[in-house]
């Protein structure tokens, strides 16, 4: 009898071992590409009032939604290296939008295969080679296109010949290709979904339901799109402004190449103020339907976990690739230091772990999202990842300990496309420094024309070296650059040695490009 009840027993609390409550749980990386905080509701941002994201603010408020998460580099290839091997440009060495990331380098996917988990990839992609460190994958070729896209997929061709195209609207598309790949799974294993929109990057070419949306609505507009006398340095305007139409592309008419008063067919007779507020509020409305897009979308594939009961169990990440311009500085696209570039919006929901209505300050970038996520399977961070992990703070609401006082940032992709030179700095929790060196890394490339497939493009290969330094504290919108300001020398002099450091400590020096550290010494003191 004593037998027979110990084995019952047994037989319970190994039946109770092997419930679903139990299991490690699922993980679903959402990422959009180039959406911006200031496109939420939740990040308070001038378009808040608008409601561009009712289900993404739903899952922020029942999460943690965190402040200051920023990307380390902010352009699409080097951004999304960075997630997927928890290392800097230099480490995993993606650099610009030319960079590839070979299997043996995949090391998220790698990492949470190791840890027990069915892994897929769904949608953009945009690191060339094969995904082939994942069990499942259809992503879209390079950019991939907005409407009957095409996506690669294993098969019986090589790699990228398998593929197959679907027709209509890739943000509809992407969500039942991932709704299909949950349905259709027959592992027992938790499941790592990286599901990747295309939206709302440029050309913003929306889905036609989304043709009224926003039509008789003003956008806000930020007061930098018309007036900001004390920004940006000779770096990003030239001596005594003669570059300022020929850096960063232009929501009016100041860029004459990059200008989205041109590039929507702004009518001539408008004044150019006219003219910016024209392109500026079709640029938004564009955009804001691309996002409409993506979180009504989202809605259908979380109701899909609710449905199928593994929302419970199921960590939910959203963010986009980087941040983006919304004519803040008369500038649209990233790639620049400035905050509504460089910062991404990062949301993270737990039932069964995170603390519902939290928000977190902590300087966080992301090259923790890899870190993070495979600490919160069950795993270590690698030695070989440069980020850090989060689990303390989102399952026991304790900061991790020794965490970064800044973040480091470097863009290296001089003058190109959008006309930005490179420059490097650190971000703290109240101020910024940045150093534009403004050269290419590639010495091969001085000398060659910025945009080359743009008619009447210019030569413009080495643009000024200068500092901007900004007080975030009394001037977050970073419009006022006080570096020459003797009231902040000690301040700036700290965090110069805090950006060497920085530098040294993350491999980002330039040793191997000795015709920039050139530059560097010749300007550090200045």
């Amino acid at each position: 009898m004593k037998t027979t009840y110990f084995i019952a027993i047994l037989t319970l609390l190994l039946s109770a071992c092997h419930t679903p409550e139990n299991k490690k749980p699922n993980i679903l990386f959402i990422m959009s590409d180039d959406h911006t905080s200031q496109a939420f509701g939740i990040y308070n941002s001038r378009l808040a009032n608008l409601n561009p994201t009712p289900t993404l603010d739903k899952l922020g408020k029942n999460g943690i939604i965190f402040n200051n998460a920023f990307c380390t580099n902010s352009i699409c290839t080097p951004s999304r290296a960075t997630i997927m091997t928890g290392q800097y440009s230099q480490a995993n060495g993606v650099l610009d939008l030319d960079g590839t990331l070979d299997g043996p380098r995949q090391y998220l996917p790698k990492e949470m295969k190791n840890l027990g988990y069915e892994t897929a990839i769904i949608g953009k992609w945009h690191l060339v080679k094969e995904p082939v460190a994942f069990d499942h994958y259809e992503v879209l070729p390079v950019q991939g296109k907005y409407f009957d896209p095409v996506f690669r997929l294993r098969g019986e061709k090589p790699w990228p010949e398998n593929t197959v195209e679907y027709k209509g609207h890739s943000t509809d598309i992407i969500t039942d290709l991932s709704i299909k790949w949950l349905k259709n799974r027959t592992s027992e294993k938790p499941f790592f979904l990286m599901h990747h929109y295309k939206a709302p990057h440029d050309d913003f070419e929306f889905a036609p339901r989304y043709a009224d949306y926003l039509a008789d609505v003003e956008i806000p507009e930020p007061e930098s799109l018309y007036t900001q006398p004390n920004f940006g340095s000779e770096a990003t305007r030239g001596k005594n402004d003669s570059l300022i139409h020929r850096i960063g592309t232009s929501i009016g008419r100041r860029h004459p190449i990059r200008s989205y008063a041109d590039d929507y067919k702004v009518h001539d007779s408008l004044t150019a103020d006219e003219a910016k507020h024209a392109a500026y509020q079709e640029y938004l409305k564009r955009y804001l339907r691309c996002v409409k897009g993506v979180d009504d979308n989202l809605a259908r594939l979380f109701q899909h976990l609710e449905e199928t009961g593994q929302m419970e169990n199921t960590i939910i990440i959203y963010t986009g690739d980087q941040g983006f311009m919304l004519g803040e500085h008369d500038y649209m696209d990233k790639r620049w230091m400035y905050d509504e570039s460089m910062r991404m919006p990062l949301i993270m929901h737990y039932p069964k772990g995170i603390r519902p209505g939290q928000r977190a300050d902590l300087l966080v970038n992301n090259s923790d999202f890899a870190p993070t996520m495979i600490e919160l399977a069950g795993g270590e961070t690698p030695e070989y990842m440069q980020g850090h992990s989060l689990k303390s703070l989102l399952l026991d609401d304790k900061t991790p300990e020794n965490w970064r006082k800044e973040t480091y940032y470097r863009y290296w992709m001089h003058m190109m496309h959008h006309d930005n030179p490179a420059h490097f700095g650190i971000r703290t929790k109240d101020y910024k420094l940045i150093f534009y060196y403004g050269l290419p890394y590639n010495k091969e490339v001085l000398g060659t024309p910025s945009m080359p497939w743009k008619e009447n493009s210019f030569i413009i290969a080495q643009t000024p070296a200068a500092w901007e330094f900004y007080d975030l504290r009394k001037d977050p919108d970073e419009v006022n650059n006080v570096y020459n300001d003797t009231e902040y020398a000690e301040i700036i002099s700290d965090l110069k040695n805090r950006l060497k450091q920085n530098r040294e400590a993350l491999d980002e020096t330039d040793k191997d490009f000795p015709h920039i550290q050139q530059v560097i010494d010749e300007f550090w003191d200045i």
